[in-house]
C-alpha cells in the first residue's frame, strides 16, 4: 500500500519508476546475480529510508518503483543505486569485471503520482481563484 510520508514539517509522497541497463546491454542479471542484485538494492533502499514498492530484474535490465524522500534528489538515488550495486556484485561475480564498468551511463526516471496533472491544474487554478 502507497501511503503520505511525514515528519514534521512534511508530507509527502514521491515515487519514482528508474530504470537501467548493464553495460553493453549484456545479459548479466541471472541466477546469482540476480539475486545478489535484488539483496543489494533491498539493503541499500532500507539504508536510505526508501521503499521498494516493485523490482524486476530482468537480464539485460531492471525496473524499480520506489518511494523516496524529498531531500533525495533522482540524479543521487539512481547514483546511490547504480553505485553499491556496481561495487558489490563486480566483486562477487568477478566474471562481470569482463565488463568495462557494470552499468551503462544512462537511465529512464520518471515520477509516478496518485493524482493527474490536470487534477492538480485546476486545484492550482482554484487556490488562485481563476
Amino acid at each position: 500500500k502507497t501511503t503520505y510520508q511525514r515528519d514534521e514539517h512534511r508530507v509527502h509522497l514521491l515515487m519514482l519508476h528508474l530504470v537501467w541497463t548493464p553495460k553493453r546491454r549484456k545479459p548479466v542479471l541471472v541466477g546469482e546475480v540476480a539475486k545478489d542484485c535484488r539483496k543489494i538494492l533491498e539493503a541499500k533502499c532500507e539504508e536510505k529510508g526508501w521503499t521498494i514498492k516493485e523490482l524486476a530484474i530482468q537480464p539485460d535490465h531492471l525496473h524499480i518503483f520506489l518511494q523516496v524522500w524529498p531531500q533525495d534528489s533522482v540524479s543521487n538515488v539512481v547514483k546511490e543505486l547504480k553505485g553499491i550495486t556496481a561495487h558489490e556484485l563486480r566483486k562477487k561475480h568477478t566474471q562481470l569485471l569482463k565488463l568495462p564498468s557494470m552499468w551503462t551511463r544512462s537511465y529512464f526516471a520518471a515520477t509516478v503520482g496518485n493524482v493527474s496533472a490536470q487534477t492538480i491544474e485546476k486545484f492550482i487554478a482554484a487556490q488562485k481563484g481563476l
